[in-house]
């Protein structure tokens, strides 16, 4: 009988029941404009290039990525995140501070392009365009010069925001940057441009094939700067270092097997909290799908619905285009 105790009286699936009644109370949505494109600009470049370790995602030439510009922002989506692979690289990254470095002309092409249409984000790291690859200045014995570094990122964040970026991606771990980097802004009269802290950047397994994308010159590794992704405590002071220093949004790099970390600077931060859906996360499900083992469209999504969840409000990922067709 429907009253007797043998059977359930609260009823849970009565809300999973159909499609219609799981989107009216679906507790997390993401949305196009929650999404940002990073994308890579290759000098000399004059058609895109497909990058084999992440099927689908392309070095791009100038012109190509002022065309993916005005379709991200056809598509809803809230910014675009350009990355630089020069065709020569130095000690010190001198491409980063010339007017004429491929990332500055990349700016300025998509902000001619797209205006205010989406938020323009360039990195703001050293490490693409040094012939070491690491993401700071090197002393004699090959260790990273953390204050000759801060110099450095003071004198490339004045060209990018000459170049007219919105926000910089600061995201090369060095202590002080943001700090160091907003006092160089603002003596210069670059207020109103912001800085996006990786504030939270582990040294992870992960980034492999985003190596390949920028070509990277890297021998060894970045454990020295980057975080130990043992640790979890860290990150919370990471976190505080960064928003005392004036960062106007906060990052945690990668995303899902940090989204415990991400939880807990969400709950921390004043600020917005964005993550990033990095090149080994991304390439996994693109290998697992062409292989027949998942659904690709499912897995972008959850893993897109996941990282909303656990309290990013933006989200990088190479997926962002195709995420937000799906979302449509």
């Amino acid at each position: 009988m429907p009253n007797s105790p043998e059977f359930p009286v609260i009823r849970p699936r009565r809300l999973r029941r159909t499609a219609a009644l799981r989107r009216l109370t679906a507790e997390t949505r993401v949305h196009p404009s929650d999404l940002v494109l990073p994308v890579f600009v290759k000098e000399g470049l004059t058609e895109p290039v497909e990058i084999a370790t992440m099927p689908g995602v392309y070095q791009h030439s100038v012109d190509s990525v002022r065309k993916l510009a005005v379709d991200a922002a056809r598509a809803g989506l809230g910014g675009i995140m350009p990355f630089a692979v020069p065709l020569v690289r130095d000690a010190i990254g001198s491409a980063a501070t010339d007017p004429n470095g491929i990332l500055n002309v990349t700016t300025r092409a998509i902000k001619e392009e797209i205006g205010d249409d989406l938020v323009v984000i360039p990195d703001l790291c050293l490490d693409e365009l040094t012939d070491h690859g690491h993401c700071g200045v090197l002393r004699p014995d090959g260790s990273v010069d953390n204050d000759a570094t801060l110099v450095r990122y003071g004198e490339m964040g004045l060209a990018l925001a000459e170049s007219g970026a919105d926000l910089l991606g600061a995201s090369g771990m060095m202590d002080g940057q943001i700090g160091y980097v907003r006092a160089a802004l603002d003596a210069a009269g670059h207020t109103d441009t912001g800085l996006l802290a990786y504030a939270v950047k582990y040294a992870s397994a992960f980034y492999g094939p985003f190596r390949e994308a920028v070509e990277s010159q890297l021998q060894g590794d970045r454990r020295t700067y980057q975080q130990d992704p043992a640790n979890a405590a860290e990150a919370i002071h990471e976190l505080e270092l960064d928003l005392e220093q004036g960062a106007d949004i906060v990052m945690v790099k990668p995303a899902l097997p940090y989204l415990d970390i991400l939880r807990t600077v969400a709950d921390r931060s004043p600020v917005p909290v964005a993550a990033y859906h990095i090149s080994g996360e991304y390439a996994q499900i693109v290998a697992a799908a062409e292989r027949g083992w998942i659904n690709r469209e499912a897995a972008i999504m959850e893993s897109l619905t996941s990282i909303k969840r656990a309290g990013a409000g933006i989200i990088a990922t190479y997926a962002a285009m195709e995420a937000a067709a799906l979302l449509r």
